[in-house]
């Protein structure tokens, strides 16, 4: 039979009206009243928010609901379980994050292991002792906080990233899976190389980086020195740049997301650049012809009148006209001077341009 509150125990708060900022929100599942009882009052002195559950599925409804910040779960209910409430708490993408401390008067060690295969962080024997309790949820509640302090921190950061036109990924460096992605990172990913399997090749999913920055990310974290190189921060690893016409799309090691077990996993910053858009941005920015700013930009890139002539489909003596026009509105008399010129501005507009 299922217990309820008795008269005494405070009501629970509205769930739709739960105030974080000061406490922390705390769901006890027992169905037992007086076990209750004791932990509410104790918790609510201390100044925690407390929400009571008395069965398994009314545990799950208030979870999903208000999200608590722990769960302190009774292991032996009729009906459903405190192992089978944890697992199905777990098994939820919302609610798998919330630490679980068991409350069990089993203290055989099958059981003990029970509730931490269940997703238990801790245990906690009857009779329940609120101080001990409190005790267990203190550590636990500063653990889960650091770690949703540190979701934020990256989750802001990648979307500063993505709002300055930087793409990102992060990569399990040992076998090159996607663990995370930006829109932009994945429609980059796809133009540029299709969807990806676990090897590298193209497939139906795109959980797995290309063949080519797995190889990259390999190279530079998995290697023997790898680690006391970066570590020492001697040098940023060298970038990865994959050309697809006038477009070329850089990759940037930024840094270590997850622990170093297996190499671990790592942020990855992408931009592209597009010959067009740097193009236009010179011609712009020097009062230039498309066809001249077009010259301009492969003298830039270190291209003699012949090699010039070839891509725009052009001789060299009319390339050389451009030229002379170039120089004029530069009011330079040498293409170094001009590639010079052409040189910081670009980098002024378009800082991820590496000639």
């Amino acid at each position: 039979m299922t217990a309820t509150l008795p008269p005494s125990t405070p009501a629970t708060p509205a769930l739709a009206a739960l105030d974080r900022s000061d406490s922390d929100v705390v769901l006890i599942v027992d169905d037992v009243p007086d076990n209750l009882a004791v932990l509410h009052d104790a918790l609510d002195e201390s100044g925690y928010t407390v929400l009571v559950a008395t069965h398994g599925e009314a545990a799950l409804q208030r979870a999903a609901q208000a999200l608590p910040d722990i769960v302190l779960l009774d292991a032996m209910m009729p009906g459903m379980d405190g192992f089978e409430v944890a697992r199905r708490l777990k098994a939820s993408p919302a609610t798998a994050h919330i630490p679980i401390i068991f409350m069990t008067g089993l203290t055989e060690t099958e059981h003990l292991v029970a509730a931490l295969e269940a997703g238990g962080v801790d245990y906690v024997t009857k009779p329940i002792k609120p101080r001990e309790v409190m005790a267990r949820m203190g550590v636990h509640l500063g653990a889960a906080r650091k770690a949703r302090q540190d979701a934020r921190q990256a989750r802001e950061a990648r979307n500063a990233l993505d709002a300055f036109g930087y793409a990102s990924i992060t990569v399990r460096a040992v076998d090159g899976r996607i663990v995370w992605q930006t829109p932009l990172a994945r429609e980059l990913l796809q133009s540029y190389f299709g969807e990806v399997g676990p090897d590298g090749t193209p497939t139906a999913f795109g959980q797995w980086a290309p063949e080519p920055v797995q190889a990259w990310l390999r190279r530079h974290v998995l290697a023997d020195n790898a680690a006391e190189l970066l570590a020492a921060s001697l040098a940023e690893p060298p970038r990865l740049a994959v050309e697809q016409g006038a477009r070329r799309l850089t990759f940037r090691l930024h840094q270590q997301a997850g622990d170093s077990a297996g190499g671990g996993d790592w942020l990855i910053v992408m931009r592209e650049v597009s010959d067009a858009k740097i193009i236009e941005s010179m011609s712009l920015s020097f009062k230039l012809t498309a066809r001249e700013a077009e010259v301009l930009y492969w003298v830039v890139k270190g291209k003699i009148n012949r090699d010039i002539g070839d891509i725009l489909g052009a001789s060299p003596a009319t390339v050389k006209k451009h030229l002379e026009r170039v120089f004029a509105k530069l009011g330079v008399e040498t293409r170094t001077a001009a590639a010079a010129m052409a040189m910081n501005r670009i980098r002024q507009l378009h800082p991820q341009f590496e000639g």
